[in-house]
Order: structure tokens, then sequence, then C-alpha cells
């Protein structure tokens, strides 16, 4: 069956992961606390090299929630998770996005193609609504969820299967896009066929094995659908 639909993970696929968000983690580290024993146990709970400015492949925020992060977090600086959330939250709202691609001219080639487009993402909705109103692109999608939505967060199914419901596409007509395993993992689950891309902080030897195709950015798309 012809694909007809295709939902994209936000921070790795649509935006580039560490360029977007390793020097941005670093200055939030260390507006948190001056210590700076404290900021080390802080990165390496959270998966994060602060030296380099870097994620490593495990981190916890690559696929995580907030609310998961919030929650590392909140061991190490001795604050309410709930809080340090909505914190993360209002911060990363602002955060200026590095496009993987220059996202108004290809979004709107496959919207003029027809394609029903939507964004699935573990970030919550209201900065994943933020950045991509701020990358100009918000309205070419036909859906955007976050981890709060109310369809569960990847690598469950819930939020792709609300965007077929959203856009009367059968699974096996969408492709999901994404640089993580649960990207992946929540395509399978769905029924979709799942596409990898490696502008995330995932080496291409983890997702490969879960994915019909790898690309090294989304641009990868577009030969791929003319097939």
């Amino acid at each position: 069956m012809a694909i007809r639909g295709l939902l994209f993970d936000k921070d790795g696929t649509l935006f580039d992961f560490n360029s977007t968000w390793g020097r941005w983690t670093a200055e939030v580290i260390r507006e948190f606390t001056t210590d700076a024993t404290l900021q080390g146990r802080l990165a390496r709970r959270l998966g994060y090299d602060l030296a380099a400015e870097r994620f490593l492949p495990d981190s916890v925020v690559i696929a995580g929630t907030p609310q998961e992060v919030a929650e590392l977090a909140a061991q190490e600086l001795g604050r309410d998770a709930s809080e340090l959330a909505r914190e993360f939250n209002e911060r990363s709202a602002r955060v200026t996005q590095v496009e993987a691609v220059p996202l108004v001219p290809f979004l709107s080639a496959l919207r003029a193609d027809g394609f029903a487009l939507g964004v699935a993402t573990n970030d919550a909705e209201g900065p994943a609504r933020a950045h991509l109103e701020r990358a100009g692109v918000i309205q070419l999608f036909d859906f955007i969820a976050g981890y709060d939505s109310g369809y569960g967060a990847k690598p469950a199914p819930g939020m792709c299967l609300a965007f077929c419901e959203a856009t009367g596409l059968a699974p096996d007509e969408v492709a999901m896009i994404g640089d993580s395993p649960h990207d992946l993992l929540a395509a399978k689950a769905a029924g979709m066929h799942p596409i990898g891309v490696e502008t995330g902080p995932y080496p291409r030897a983890e997702i490969a094995p879960l994915a019909e195709k790898v690309f090294f950015n989304i641009s990868g798309l577009v030969e791929w659908l003319k097939k």
C-alpha cells in the first residue's frame, strides 16, 4: 500500500538534536547550581558530557519525557520533580531550534504532494507547538502530540494510532520517521513503516535493525517516497 501519511518525531528528526540541545543543557545545569561537583553529578545522572556539551547515547533526555528527566534531576537538586518539569518546559519552549533541513520548503513540498503530516514527540505538546511555530511550519501539520496530550509516550503506539484516527489513514499507509529506538518501536507497534534518521545522538548501527530504511536526514524521504 502506498504511503499517504508522514509522522515525524521532533528532536533529532525535524531538528538536529545536539546542535539544538547540547549547549543549552550545559547552560541550564550551570544555572541550576554553581557547585562543580553537583554539576558533574547532575550531568552524569542525565547522561550528559558536560565538558563536550554532548549527550551520551543512553541519556534519558534523548527519548524520555520532561517528567522523567525532571524526576532524575530532582534527586540531585533536592527539588520537586513537578516544579522542575514545568521549569524545563518553560525554558525549552524558548529554545531556537536548529533545523535538520530547511523545513518550510521541505514540508511545503510534501503537503503539495498530498501527504498528511504529523508530529509525535516525547516532549510536552506546548513547547513542541512553540518550536514548530517559531520555525514557521506549524500550519503544515494535521496532527501534533506530545507525551502529555493524552495518548501516552513512545515507545507505546498511542500517538501513532491517534494520528491515524485524526487523518483517516490506516497504519500501513503511514511512515513514522525518527532518530531513536523509541520512535521506531512505536511505529512497529502501531503497524506503521519505521524510518530512521541520523540527526540524533543514536548511531546508525543501533537504529538500523529496527528500521525499514535509514537516511542521513529527512531529505532522504523525497526519493524514497517516489518509489
